[in-house]
């Protein structure tokens, strides 16, 4: 299929510009392994005037800044852009496919997404207005305080590129509502649909400076960005390493960060299950989206009375996964992102085998197609605790295997882990899985399900997967900070210390 790719610039204090340096890097279609345009790459030059045309943005005139201005007013603008993704639908699903590597069929649903994630927030924003001057209950009536909640000022949101549009938005949309101002940098695997932003901002008249968009390598862009001294928190989604990374920089200038970092999550099967319902469930958990997902339920615990049965059924199931270019009517698995993921996938999977682990299904590039980074949904049995494929994110789709005999077992061998993101149990016993729940150390909990996200919901990890929370009214929190306002309210004199004589 023959997709128009926009040639664009940056986009800083709501213009196109191009980079200082005249640089590009070019972007490649996974499906083909063909180059179909480029995007402007960042330098630390570009990085400065975008840090700059955001400090003026929050602050550009008295009363009449982004930061200042009623969240009624801000909530306006992420209307505006809500519908105009809405109106641009199938064209930014397509610039999604063609530029990820995902579905198409998910690359539309993420704008459906998108386009709801700004609503919310729109919604949030205007919340805003009404909780100013929240008062606080105090012990003394000589005085009263109430609480405001501020912008926390310039951000640098910094996303991945497997949801490309869709992570960014998790991010652009709550900083906007809070009246903070924003540089977003995307991953520049995948950098195509987040400067399509830009114009969306660009066409609504987004207030100039309020939102920039970097594209760039990460060492040319982000971590200038990061480091910044006048980006006042940097939002981060991506691997636990460059995680480490921005917080050991942001240490320098004691700045705020919030990190959406790795995982390797846990799907508990009990043998009370529905086989089927079951096996879907535990193949969209680690194989949606390509496999490339930071929540991904990969690694399977079994109860080990119906191991055998259920794994003949996840092969089966697996079987009928639809592999083809993302275009093609019903894919459900399309390329991985890029050449160095597709090398990095069967290494993963070499590794597991010449560690005594068997490849039960997949493991190899379909034999259908012998062009694109395509790699086979992939099950490994015979898997042992201390082996890399149960222990390292893999971030593609490739299904670890272990059995279980007791509940305790199974909380045990789900929690041995350094990442808690997500993890998830299916069981109709509904006593079982409270219990569970609760066990689980991990930010999100699935239960007889894995994966749904929803932008009214919390969303976050504890230990390696980072820490703060996105979506919700704790996202927006990300971006607000909060002050004390106390008035003294008596007539008399405070009274504590001698008043002078009078002359």
């Amino acid at each position: 299929m023959a997709i128009h790719l926009p040639n664009r610039q940056l986009f800083i204090d709501g213009e196109w510009r191009e980079t200082v340096l005249k640089k590009r890097i070019p972007v490649i279609n996974p499906a083909t392994e063909q180059i179909i345009g480029d995007i402007p790459a960042a330098t630390a030059e570009d990085v400065e005037i975008a840090v700059e045309a955001a400090k003026k943005a929050f602050s550009r005139n008295k009363g009449k800044d982004w930061s200042s201005a009623s969240g009624a007013y801000r909530a306006k603008y992420l209307r505006a852009i809500a519908a105009k993704i809405t109106e641009r639908k199938s064209e930014l699903g397509k610039l999604e496919a063609i530029d990820s590597g995902k579905p198409l069929d998910e690359a539309l649903w993420d704008m459906d997404d998108v386009a709801g994630c700004f609503e919310y927030y729109a919604d949030l924003a205007e919340g805003l207005d009404t909780k100013q001057k929240a008062p606080v209950s105090l012990p003394m009536e000589t005085f009263k305080s109430f609480v405001l909640k501020e912008p926390l000022g310039v951000v640098a949101l910094i996303t991945p590129w497997n949801y490309p549009l869709l992570l960014a938005t998790w991010k652009v949309a709550p900083a906007l509502a809070a009246g903070c101002t924003a540089i977003l940098k995307p991953s520049e695997l995948a950098s195509v649909t987040c400067l399509e932003l830009g114009e969306v901002c660009r066409e609504v008249g987004l207030p100039p400076g309020v939102l920039n968009i970097l594209t760039g390598l990460g060492t040319e862009a982000g971590a200038p960005l990061a480091s910044h001294p006048h980006v006042d928190k940097v939002a981060f989604t991506g691997s636990t390493a460059t995680g480490s990374r921005i917080m050991a920089s942001a240490a320098q200038m004691v700045k705020p960060v919030s990190m959406e970092l790795g995982g390797k999550s846990p799907i508990i099967v009990f043998e009370d299950v529905d086989l089927d319902k079951a096996a879907e469930w535990t193949l969209f958990g680690c194989f949606w989206t390509n496999g490339q997902i930071c929540s991904a339920t990969s690694r399977l615990l079994v109860h080990e009375s119906i191991a055998s049965e259920f794994l003949d059924r996840l092969v089966k199931w697996t079987k009928k996964i639809k592999i083809s270019d993302p275009f093609e009517e019903g894919c459900r698995l399309g390329p991985l992102v890029s050449g160095e993921q597709y090398d990095k996938i069967l290494k993963f999977i070499a590794t597991a085998k010449s560690e005594g682990a068997t490849i039960l299904s997949g493991g190899d590039r379909p034999k259908h197609l012998n062009k694109g980074f395509f790699v086979e949904p992939t099950i490994i049995i015979d898997v042992t605790t201390s082996m890399q494929i149960w222990r390292e994110e893999v971030f593609g789709p490739v299904l670890c295997v272990k059995t279980f005999s007791t509940e305790d077992e199974a909380i045990d061998l789900a929690n041995d882990t350094h990442y808690g993101l997500g993890a998830a149990v299916i069981s109709n016993d509904p006593e079982r899985c409270d219990r569970v729940a609760k066990a689980f150390r991990a930010g999100i909990v699935w239960i007889n399900c894995s994966q749904p996200c929803f932008c009214q919901a919390p969303w976050g990890g504890i230990k390696r997967s980072g820490f703060g929370r996105e979506l919700g009214e704790w996202g927006l929190e990300n971006y607000l900070s909060v002050k004390q306002v106390t008035q003294y309210i008596s007539e008399e004199p405070w009274g504590w210390y001698q008043p002078p004589s009078k002359l």
